[in-house]
């Protein structure tokens, strides 16, 4: 039989969290971020909850031909924009928009020969301090795409460095509203944390929400600003699961030492169980003693190192527990169970985003 782990994406839960998007933002419409092969769930897998999207953002071309390959004929969006002059022609060919950070773009786009002039985002560094203009050279910018034939519609946008923490997003909202005053075109701010944060409601927090909205880790179902608020707390489903077997059982005795290293040992009688997990299956390495796990839907922890191919946990809360025992590593598990995958990741010292995109590809996935 095969090795007794796998992973199950939840397009229902795909599906709710972007309709979660749009109740948060109801007057804007919603880019699904699928960059990173849908933060690791894969693009094919993912299309049918998504699929009520405005539009598809994403980073690679090859990504983009899978979008276009699966049917999708609305918008997609490279969220990095070009990397040289002939990626234009398959921003022609594929329809895609396509954002401008820098001036060598803009270069490519004053020598590139289309009939069809091209969608852009004009991106703005209000702080982030990664891609995009300066706020006192973004006119600038604007005015050269403004005055290039192969250039149609210019929407305006920006990506919020600490909408996720104290820092908020004021400083940088100030920012892009002093550069882009009186500047025509649609607008684009807010990612998952700003969309769940700061979009509701009237006022100001309706123009945040601008034209488009772009989550990401939401629509996974990723608190995005955990532990301040959970998933559940944002009203967001999991969207994968990540689920194995216990395949040994074994019984410790006080001073009996775990795995690799021996870095935990019991301090009383106990029972282990041996799980078919390990980092070769994207489980974190680094994941210590006391990393929570569901056995049989019940909640335990994990005990000793995390080895390539197993990880250990604590039986202790399942006295029931025996060979085959079903082990949710995250997502959902029976019974109504559900250990978030933010909760996983903090214990590791990462976040939900890397915990989806380091799965392993020896993992089977099925779609549910």
């Amino acid at each position: 039989m095969p090795r007794p782990i796998a992973a199950t994406i939840h397009t229902d839960a795909l599906a709710h969290n972007l309709r979660r998007a749009r109740q948060a933002a109801p007057n804007a419409r919603v880019w699904a971020v699928v960059k990173a092969n849908a933060y690791g769930h894969g693009i094919e897998r993912a299309y049918a909850g998504l699929s009520g999207a405005d539009g598809f953002a994403l980073l690679d071309l090859d990504e983009a031909q899978r979008v276009r390959d699966l049917g999708w004929r609305g918008p997609i969006l490279l969220l990095e924009g070009c990397f040289e002059s002939r990626d234009l022609e398959l921003c022609s060919r594929l329809d895609l928009w396509h954002v401008v950070h820098h001036e060598a773009q803009i270069d490519m786009l004053a020598a590139h020969k289309t009939q069809a002039p091209h969608r852009v985002f004009l991106k703005m560094n209000s702080g982030m301090n990664r891609l995009g203009f300066r706020p006192q050279h973004y006119r600038a910018a604007w005015q050269r795409l403004s005055g290039l034939t192969q250039v149609d519609e210019i929407t305006l946008m920006t990506h919020f460095a600490d909408a996720d923490g104290e820092g908020g997003v004021a400083a940088q909202v100030e920012a892009f509203e002093a550069a882009t005053r009186e500047l025509p075109g649609e607008r684009s701010l807010s990612n998952s944390a700003a969309t769940l944060r700061f979009c509701g409601g009237e006022g100001d927090a309706a123009q945040l929400a601008a034209d488009w909205v772009r989550p990401g880790i939401m629509v996974y179902g990723s608190a995005p600003d955990f532990p301040a608020h959970d998933a559940a707390g944002w009203g967001l489903q999991p969207a994968m699961t990540l689920a194995a077997k216990l395949i040994a059982i074994q019984p410790l005795q006080p001073g009996d030492r775990v795995g690799y290293g021996g870095s935990f040992t019991a301090s009383e009688p106990m029972r282990i169980g041996v799980v078919a997990c390990g980092y070769a299956d994207g489980y974190p390495r680094v994941a210590p003693t006391g990393t929570p796990v569901l056995v049989d839907g019940v909640r335990t922890r994990t005990v000793g190192r995390v080895s390539m191919d197993m990880i250990t946990v604590d039986l202790t809360p399942v006295p029931s527990a025996a060979l085959g025992s079903e082990v949710t590593l995250w997502g959902c598990g029976p019974n109504g169970s559900v250990l978030a995958i933010d909760e996983v990741a903090r214990s590791a010292g990462t976040v939900g985003y890397e915990l989806m995109c380091a799965l392993a590809p020896r993992v089977p996935v099925s779609v549910a």
